[in-house]
């Protein structure tokens, strides 16, 4: 499958600001790119590139007073296939944990495992241990949080959003990885494109949270938002919730003025047409957010 993804985002810098950028994808992503995935800053400014714990792969740069824009368009052939399934996975008990998987079991910014333990147990206590577990969690969360864009807010938590009923994709991801936290499960926060690929239209692009569960010797992806399978997820960032795996960290003010991304499958052609159909502009609508 090939997938032509990308995005283009406009700021005005009211001060000199410093920016670390997590818009690449990430250092473990396998997926052949034909193009680029390099970002391309204007006006071009020097740009220092860094490989944090959680190998995402990050730029930084200071950009002065004025506009700014960030882009990126490439093409990814990759397999299609959609998020593994796998009903017969089970829980590793605490004790025979990998060790690098046990950071992703404690309570974190943004995932208040420890507030939402008892709420935990009295949902999930009596579910069988293992992907049905899992499951339950990645049900409980889809049904019982209503998504909007104007629902998000940079200082949401995962008990915020178990509170109020209400959130954006991340808060889907933070609330499912605090309860399986909760219930010991490894799980940890993973964000990046997922177009509309196999299922109807959704509307303008975004860039989509998600989260991996630790089961058996692997990590699974489980999406509270979606709460199916879906095809043509290309990672950017992850890490123990979206404090580790910020897409954009900014010391300094500005506004934001344009924020477009687009994820689409592309007929199969060669390596050269595929080059020529980066010269072109996207098709993408800019999506209006919600001032946070």
């Amino acid at each position: 499958m090939l997938i032509r993804f990308g995005f283009e985002i406009a700021l005005k810098c009211k001060t000199p600001t410093t920016l670390i950028l997590g818009l690449s994808p990430h250092s473990t992503f396998n997926g052949r790119i034909i193009g680029s995935d390099r970002l391309v800053v204007e006006p071009d400014l020097p740009m220092g590139e860094i490989i944090d714990p959680f190998g995402n792969r990050l730029v930084r740069l200071r950009a002065p007073t004025g506009p700014l824009t960030l882009n990126a368009d490439c093409v990814v052939e990759i397999e299609g296939e959609p998020d593994p399934f796998n009903w017969n996975a089970q829980q590793v008990e605490v004790a025979d944990l990998p060790p690098e998987t046990l950071p992703y079991l404690m309570a974190s910014r943004y995932c208040e495992s420890d507030v939402l333990r008892d709420e935990a147990w009295r949902l999930f206590g009596n579910t069988p241990m293992g992907w049905e577990r899992v499951q339950a969690i990645s049900n409980f969360v889809h049904n019982h949080l209503t998504f909007g864009y104007g629902f998000g807010r940079a200082t949401k938590t995962a008990a915020d959003a178990f509170k109020e009923r209400t959130g954006v994709c991340r808060d889907f991801a933070h609330l499912m990885i605090a309860l399986c936290r909760a219930m010991s499960i490894p799980a940890r926060y993973a964000s990046g494109y997922l177009g509309d690929i196999g299922v109807p239209p959704s509307g303008p692009g975004d860039f989509s949270a998600w989260t991996e569960v630790y089961l058996g010797d692997r990590w699974y992806t489980f999406d509270a938002r979606h709460n199916t399978p879906r095809i043509g997820r290309i990672l950017m960032v992850r890490g123990r919730d979206a404090a580790d795996g910020a897409m954009m960290t900014t010391f300094g003010a500005y506004d934001l003025e344009l924020f477009r991304v687009w994820t689409d499958e592309v007929e199969a052609r060669s390596d050269d047409d595929l080059r020529e159909l980066l010269r072109r502009q996207p098709e993408a609508e800019a999506l209006t957010l919600a001032p946070v």
